[in-house]
């Protein structure tokens, strides 16, 4: 067993609560009007949503929701500052319900706008311009068909606003809710763009694009203001994503912004309105202001001139990086928060037309930023020479050498790390161990040949990456390779799972959170409305369970086809309500482990889905991280 570290002069330990309470504040949003803030803090023992005026303090706040149950995350003003409307789930299952509640009558109960049955959710919601009382939603009332639907907030009337013809078939809409393009995904994986005319409802073709290298689709896909441009995400004839703009009478595509050496961030397509967003959109005129990009540090390409001002202003309120932004309809007074890889999320008020700006404040201010580590963009190569770029975080106060190192692996596959704070890092290295975290291939924002050099490579070059990325720690003397451990969640969770059973000496632990087991079984059990999406995700990058030659491929890159192997200490954590990551796909491994009498710590939480998200369930799973690598990799405790 390795011997514990316990050196007096390392940096105090902090404990895990305060690495994962539920931020102080966060979330702010000024009302269209730029009178009200509204934010989320703790209340009832979670995040719900508090108001106040522009220039008051917590103190002079109201909270305006009520839940006692699960925190919220999503909020919205209506355009008319009339109302606020929130996003809620029950107990993790992702079945979202948009909630309306009037922040003038804090004590009136929140109304469910969109009662849906089982099995049916929200996807969005826009704003209407012509209409700022109304929002247009993107639900699934059919369980296969995401339709449209209008929806007055003040009498919560709900109407049919645009059927959706075919699973695949998506209509885009302008401000005012007009149908202007359509996008079909074919049997191929390409998409056909054609433009809609108003009149006849004609579709006329523009563009066939897409493929592999857009697994999660061509994202964004924003009709621009008057209706007579497309934006979106393309690579045209670059290995770089870049934001073009397709003319819908010439069907002429112009690059609106581009960075050499660099693709647009796309990262928000996971969480839109909690990650910072790939394109900042002018809440005046529609427009498009900024542009997120990837680099060692995220890059922001400004593209309006007023903004350009704004910009300049902010960017001398911290030396992070812009993350989200608020305005109010005049857009002079403007709320936005930094991304920062020691301070996240502080939070800052900024007037254009005073020149007044303060800090409105810290998610947590608890923390001492001295105390926190750093997090270094590195890069190196894998075995085949592929460029991979990762970010290492080196414990404070301790000599950078033969440290025990965690391999933490993002999920998706189609996302990627990035600079910025991360709690799981941050409290690993405050236990004395090195946390690398690469971008493995498939990983999104290092361009088009690394995302699709992943095809048919699960359990193959995407393993080689994470074991070639360890050597490397191990090759420049910050990490013991007899202490290396590997934690990750969703594919994250299966590469931890295939770290301990393709390579079961490599890794002394383990940790797989909300991750696959089983990819055949995990692909059958996806909802029903996901399914017609997978031709240039899972079907292209891992293979089709309903070909049998494909399944039994499948199957040779299945942890739970490799699970004798398994030798390594694991902890596996997983909720009952995950509608991605289904509970089998952890039970049967946990299952398999304590027939044979292998030790397994297994967490499994009753109200959580895809990741634990109540400050409880959260604080039960770090403790046990914790424990974990202190027992097996001999970090601090």
């Amino acid at each position: 067993m390795p011997t514990p570290m316990t050196d007096d002069s390392l940096p105090e330990l902090i404990d895990v609560e305060d690495f994962f309470a539920d931020p102080h504040f966060a979330g702010a949003s000024i009302s269209p009007d730029g009178t009200r803030l509204a934010y989320l803090a703790p209340e009832h023992g979670r995040r719900n949503v508090w108001v106040r005026g522009i220039h008051e303090d917590h103190d002079d706040a109201v909270c305006v929701t009520h839940d006692s149950r699960r925190g919220i995350s999503t909020f919205h003003w209506t355009g008319d500052s009339r109302w606020l409307l929130y996003l809620q789930d029950t107990d993790g299952n992702e079945d979202w319900h948009l909630h309306r509640v009037d922040p003038d009558a804090p004590d009136v109960p929140a109304v469910d706008l969109t009662p849906l049955p089982p099995g049916s959710r929200v996807f969005g919601v826009e704003p209407l311009a012509s209409s700022p009382g109304s929002v247009l939603v993107w639900m699934n009332q059919r369980p296969t068909f995401i339709d449209v639907f209008r929806i007055d907030v003040a009498a919560g009337e709900t109407a049919m606003h645009m059927e959706q013809a075919e699973p695949t078939v998506s209509t885009l809409l302008d401000r005012n809710g007009c149908v202007t393009f359509e996008t079909v995904e074919t049997e191929d994986g390409t998409l056909e763009i054609s433009a809609v005319d108003p009149a006849t409802d004609d579709r006329r073709l523009l563009r066939r694009l897409g493929g592999a290298e857009h697994p999660l689709g061509v994202y964004p896909q924003i009709v621009t203001p008057d209706g007579k441009g497309l934006l979106l995400g393309s690579y045209q004839d670059s290995d770089d994503l870049r934001l073009v703009r397709i003319d819908r009478d010439t069907g002429e595509e112009t690059v609106v912004c581009a960075v050499g050496g660099h693709s647009l961030c796309t990262l928000d397509i996971h969480a839109p309105g909690l990650l910072p967003p790939a394109v900042f959109l002018s809440r005046r005129t529609g427009e498009v202001i900024a542009a997120r990009f990837v680099g060692d540090r995220p890059r922001i390409e400004v593209l309006d001139p007023h903004f350009a001002e704004v910009h300049a202003e902010l960017a001398k309120l911290s030396d992070g990086v812009l993350g989200t932004l608020s305005s109010d309809e005049s857009e002079q007074r403007w709320i936005a928060t930094f991304i920062h890889d020691r301070d996240p999320a502080v939070t800052w008020f900024y007037d254009h037309a005073t020149g007044e700006s303060r800090q409105l404040f810290r998610p947590y201010p608890h923390l001492d930023t001295a105390a926190l580590a750093p997090m270094e963009a590195v890069r190196f190569q894998a075995r085949d020479g592929l460029p991979l770029h990762a970010f290492l975080t080196l414990p404070v106060g301790i000599e950078p050498r033969n440290l025990p190192l965690v391999l933490l692996v993002h999920g998706g596959p189609w996302a990627h790390d990035a600079w910025g704070y991360s709690p799981e890092a941050q409290l690993l290295a405050n236990r004395g161990y090195a946390v690398l975290q690469v971008n493995f291939r498939g990983s999104t924002g290092y361009g088009r040949g690394h995302v699709t050099a992943a095809i048919g490579e699960f359990a193959r070059a995407m393993h080689d990456d994470l074991i070639d990325a360890t050597d490397w720690a191990v090759a420049q003397g910050y990490a013991d390779p007899n202490r290396l451990g590997i934690f990750g969640g969703s594919y994250g969770g299966y590469a931890a799972l295939v770290g301990v059973t393709v390579t079961p000496d490599h890794f002394a632990a383990a940790v797989d959170y909300v991750g696959i087991s089983d990819l055949a079984n995990f692909l059958r059990s996806m909802p029903p409305f996901a399914r017609a999406h997978f031709t240039n995700s899972w079907y292209r990058y891992v293979g089709n369970p309903d070909d049998p030659a494909q399944e039994a491929d499948m199957a040779t890159r299945s942890p739970i086809t490799m699970v004798e192997k398994i030798r390594t200490p694991l902890l596996v954590a997983q909720g009952a309500n995950d509608a991605r990551v289904v509970q089998a796909e952890s039970d049967n491994i946990v299952r398999s482990l304590r027939d044979r009498g292998v030790p397994v710590e297994y967490l499994l939480a009753d109200d959580e889905g895809h990741g634990f998200a109540n400050p409880e369930n959260q604080h039960r799973l770090y403790h046990a991280v914790e424990r974990h690598f202190a027992e097996h990799l001999g970090g601090r405790q």
